[in-house]
């Protein structure tokens, strides 16, 4: 199993639009777009989690700066989030 990251994404796009994107690589086990708590808009970028990890190198390298939209997105793989607290 890979998280993805992928960031740049149109405001368009929702979980299941972000899941289309990605299942033509490999079984996308998850899709989601993060969205602002307060409002419920998108911020613009999201995770995908995909069970087969060679097909998700695939998506990475195909999907990378792929023009969605008229934007280009960011796709790699995901890193554990930091801790912001001091």
């Amino acid at each position: 199993m890979k998280k993805l990251y992928v960031g740049n994404l149109p405001w368009s796009i929702d979980d299941a639009k972000l899941k289309d994107l990605f299942a033509k690589y490999a079984s996308v086990v998850s899709a989601v777009v993060i969205s602002d708590k307060m409002t419920g808009r998108s911020r613009g970028f999201g995770f995908v989690e995909m069970s087969d990890p060679a097909e998700a190198d695939k998506a990475i390298s195909e999907m990378n700066e792929a023009d969605i939209e008229g934007r280009k997105l960011v796709v790699n793989e995901a890193r554990p989030r930091e801790d912001n607290q001091q």
